[in-house]
């Protein structure tokens, strides 16, 4: 009799179709129902303005198209110039045409599969310790490139509201800018002065030790590993400077491309609108709901061309496709074929990484 309730020497009966099957071989069905009813609720939404949309989208002008196509792939190198800069700071060398397949795969997980976010942080964190990054470099350049995204659009939703005439405070707009130089100089304060951390997270540990009833130093060698590591990296003023660049390269390119998409349609939007719309639409696409943001973020896009851009509600339909088209289409495409052709097959090392981001994102 073995562990498991079985006579020894007897071979165990063949698996079933049900064994293969799982314990949740329902859930695909459920997330296929939903997409489908994600899509008849975006056809029922924009049902009563598709024919005059349609009529916009028969008159396109094909070289907005092509601008608009191109404005998406210097967003896209954009960000890839981004994380290309940061992992340098921390002394990982990785070339710019590598750095933009990673985007691209990363960012056709995150707006195509289900809680992709999660799937696309955890590809992004396994190629950049797969290029010579230690985990702290490859988790600081996942933290940091998300936190210069996000002040990008925010400065843009700022810039947007000023341009259209709305009040905000000075005090608001400093206080901004002024955490974004605070945390790139704590940082650098950080990697060049380890020792007063290292004294910091002594004496934490201590205490958590001693409320664990463990010995003291248990986990000291671990912080010393890990500021060792951190002192690798030296976001000095060039490459703050750089990256501040890229980053701006990235978010413009990317409402230019919006635009372009408005202009293929034979819209005139209101710049600030424009900014606002943009700024909303990537907002809410930032929440989970899902795949792409798809119907939700349609919608905030439609209402915010409308309502702040000044498009008439056909022509911003037919925008607000074109630039969906672009923007999440043809870019999640490109990546699965980036993916595929250069990503696909498994490395001996996939696991160790994967349970490494496991524990670190824990």
């Amino acid at each position: 009799m073995t562990a498991n309730g079985e006579m020894a020497g007897e071979p165990a009966p063949p698996p079933t179709a049900d064994s293969h099957r799982g314990k949740f071989w329902w859930v695909k069905w459920v997330l296929g129902v939903a997409l489908l009813a994600l899509l008849i609720g975006e056809g029922v939404y924009l049902w009563p303005r598709l024919h005059e949309s349609w009529r916009k989208l028969t008159e396109i002008h094909w070289g907005w198209v092509a601008a608009c196509i191109w404005l998406q792939v210097l967003s896209m190198s954009g960000f890839a110039r981004v994380q290309k800069q940061l992992l340098n700071a921390g002394g990982v060398a990785v070339s710019q045409r590598t750095s933009v397949a990673v985007v691209y795969g990363a960012t056709a997980m995150s707006v195509t599969l289900p809680a992709g976010q999660v799937f696309s942080t955890a590809f992004t964190y396994r190629q950049t310790r797969r290029w010579g990054a230690s985990p702290i470099v490859a988790s600081w350049q996942l933290v940091f490139s998300g936190v210069v995204a996000a002040v990008g659009l925010a400065l843009l939703g700022v810039g947007g509201t000023l341009l259209a005439g709305g009040r905000i405070g000075p005090f608001k707009l400093i206080l901004s800018l002024a955490a974004v130089v605070a945390l790139v100089w704590a940082g650098n304060h950080v990697s060049h002065n380890p020792g007063a951390l290292e004294a910091l997270l002594r004496r934490l540990l201590a205490l958590v030790n001693r409320i664990r009833k463990r010995p003291p130093d248990q986990g000291a060698g671990k912080i010393t590993e890990m500021l060792g590591q951190l002192e690798s990296v030296d976001l000095g003023k060039r490459d703050g400077a750089l990256v501040a660049l890229w980053a701006l390269m990235h978010r413009v390119a990317d409402v230019a491309c919006l635009g372009a998409a408005c202009y293929a349609v034979g819209a005139d939007p209101r710049v600030a609108g424009l900014l606002l719309a943009f700024a909303v639409g990537k907002a809410v696409g930032s929440i989970p709901f899902a795949p792409g943001g798809i119907v939700y973020v349609d919608a905030t896009l439609i209402y915010g061309l409308t309502a702040a851009a000044g498009l008439p509600a056909a022509q911003a339909v037919a925008a607000a496709f074109v630039y969906r088209l672009v923007s999440f289409i043809l870019v999640a495409v490109a990546g699965w074929i980036l993916f595929l052709f250069l990503f696909r097959t498994p490395q001996a090392d996939d696991a160790e990484f994967e349970k490494e981001f496991e524990q670190r994102r824990l």
